[in-house]
């Protein structure tokens, strides 16, 4: 027999330890990720729950700092104050933008014009918190435009913290709700059109029960947002506490470590059953469709639509009226007195002022967030799921991932102040510099991140991998190569959301600024709290103008950037 006929053993072992190699390399590389969620979620989170049961000298005292919160009025007011007004929020936020969402997705609006109220309608997107709170102030504050509708009433407190809040929540809910509406089977309709059912009981009977799953998880993202928030109620609550001012008392006002974890503790609960709630509804979502579904056309109702469009118009005037009275005091030299033309304020903000830094350091830190946070988080999700052989890590990983989505900005501000500043912390060296800030705004939002990451890395099938390994390919090629084009779209947004979220947070960075690192966000509630509007209100415009023209470059670079890399699909098309 010839013997250079046989099949020869050696290449076939090689590739064998080369795929071997790549696996380890892989699971080395998500143990990282995960070590990094382990260290910057869980043990500061930890940490929180151990100063919630010691005293000043590190002793066991239980639940002694819970029962004396509970035994304490005002503080109880505040854990009240934040569920009543969190629940009157989406009992008006969710229903709006409802409405919106169904004029958006179920109307027959122009294209056009429906195309506007969908960019309107997401600019509070784009602003910091405080931005609505102060617009708000101008309007129907002490010296307001229009405080005469208000009466006798002040819009400091409650009133004024909900219609902040309003504005603040409405793009996060619209979002989910025209996704919602958007997974329709359009033959439910026909046949109840075919058995001449009312168009009103239609609506009933349809629409309602198959939104009701959106409609849940957007009045748990709305719910979670307005009780972790520190923004609006800082400057417009007056002397209405609720709890994320309440941790902010505690620590920074009081030094009261204790006592702030405690309350930290109280404001995660919510958002935790927020969390459960949510995650059920989106598993349940995912039976709304059928391979059978046919997409839902509407038709043309002529008094509807003129409702629906005049709703519609009526609420973009809204939001450009708060983010627009924001604009024009950062412009004009004194409100009410002086109404003059001026550029002053944002000398002020950018150059005189001792905050003239913070505009710089919240570009450098969205930046480097928005770098590092997609490539973390796109890294993490391709290899939960690209990934043979996993084991527990899988499910463990996913875990931390969708974890940070339960912790509010404050609470995880809190934790890292206690994890990191202990003298004993070897990684005490982060804290008080710019990293820290970086990696704060990084965990913050990863979980939207990594599940939009996850949704685009499902949608390539496993044979590229696998035809990869039979070609002798390494991974990382296969991933440069391929997967990492295939996906460009989704990672330009992730950078694009990192940016946006990053310039304007400022619950996670409140803990943790330093003169030297101060933010934009973080410098806008000083300015404010030492009475000058004007600079406040002209740095926040300056977030807002800054994100939409990131917006605007994002669109032209990457229609640029697509059609190079992108062109295969223009192919399958034709």
């Amino acid at each position: 027999m010839n013997t250079l006929a046989r099949p020869l053993p050696a290449p076939a072992g090689r590739v064998g330890m080369r795929w071997s190699r790549d696996e380890t390399i892989a699971r080395a590389l998500l143990i990282g990720v995960m070590g990094m969620l382990l260290l910057f979620l869980i043990a500061p989170l930890s940490t929180i729950l151990l100063y919630a049961v010691e005293d000043k000298q590190g002793r066991f005292v239980g639940l002694s700092h819970f029962i004396t919160y509970f035994q304490t009025p005002s503080l109880m007011r505040a854990a009240w104050n934040s569920i009543w007004v969190a629940t009157v929020v989406v009992l008006i936020s969710v229903p709006m933008a409802f409405i919106f969402a169904y004029a958006l997705t179920r109307s027959c609006i122009p294209a056009p014009l429906k195309a506007t109220f969908r960019l309107i309608a997401l600019i509070p997107l784009l602003a910091p918190s405080l931005l609505s709170a102060i617009s708000f102030v101008q309007w129907f504050g002490n010296q307001g435009a229009l405080k005469f509708l208000l009466g006798g009433a002040s819009i400091y407190g409650a009133p004024g913290i909900i219609l902040a809040e309003v504005y603040n929540t409405f793009p996060h809910a619209l979002m989910i709700l025209v996704t919602a509406l958007s997974l329709a089977d359009g033959r439910l309709y026909e046949a109840a059109t075919a058995l001449r059912t009312k168009a009103s009981r239609q609506f009933m009977t349809i629409t309602l029960p198959s939104c009701k799953y959106g409609l849940a998880s957007a009045a748990t993202v709305v719910f979670t947002y307005v009780i972790s928030d520190f923004g609006a109620p800082k400057v417009i609550g007056g002397n209405f506490n609720v709890l994320s001012v309440d941790v902010f008392k505690q620590v920074v006002g009081q030094h009261n470590f204790s006592m702030g974890a405690v309350v930290g503790l109280l404001l995660l609960i919510p958002s935790v059953l927020s969390f459960i709630i949510d995650y059920v509804v989106r598993r349940k979502v995912k039976a709304q469709l059928t391979a059978r579904s046919v997409p839902l056309s509407p038709k043309p109702r002529r008094l509807t639509d003129a409702l629906l469009t005049l709703f519609c118009g009526l609420v973009c005037a809204l939001l450009l009226a708060t983010v627009g009275m924001a604009i024009y005091t950062s412009l004009i030299t004194l409100w009410p007195y002086d109404l003059s033309f001026t550029l002053k304020h944002y000398h002020f903000a950018l150059v005189e002022s001792d905050m003239s830094a913070a505009y710089t350091n919240s570009l450098i830190v969205a930046s480097c967030t928005a770098l590092g946070g997609s490539l973390i988080v796109f890294v993490g999700a391709y290899l939960i799921e690209k990934t043979r052989n996993l084991g527990l890590l899988r499910p463990a990983m996913h875990l931390m991932a969708v974890l940070s989505m339960a912790v509010p900005g404050l609470v995880l501000g809190l934790g890292y102040v206690m994890f990191f500043n202990h003298p004993a912390n070897p990684l005490n060296v982060l804290y008080q510099t710019m990293a820290i800030l970086i990696v704060s705004m990084i965990v913050h939002y990863y979980t939207s991140s990594h599940l939009t990451a996850v949704t685009a890395l499902k949608q390539i099938d496993n044979e590229f991998e696998a035809v990869s390994a039979s070609l002798k390919v390494p991974a990382l090629k296969t991933f440069v190569r391929v997967t990492v084009p295939v996906c460009l779209p989704v990672l330009l947004d992730i950078g694009r959301y990192y940016f946006v979220v990053s310039m304007a947070s400022l619950s996670a960075a409140i803990f943790l600024y330093t003169p030297n690192t101060i933010l934009a966000s973080v410098a806008i509630m000083h300015l404010d709290d030492a009475g000058d509007v004007g600079p406040a209100s002209a740095l926040a415009s300056l977030i807002v103008v800054t994100s939409v023209f990131v917006c605007i470059v994002y669109s032209l670079l990457t229609r640029v950037l697509l059609s190079r890399t992108q062109a295969w699909r223009n192919l399958a098309r034709s």
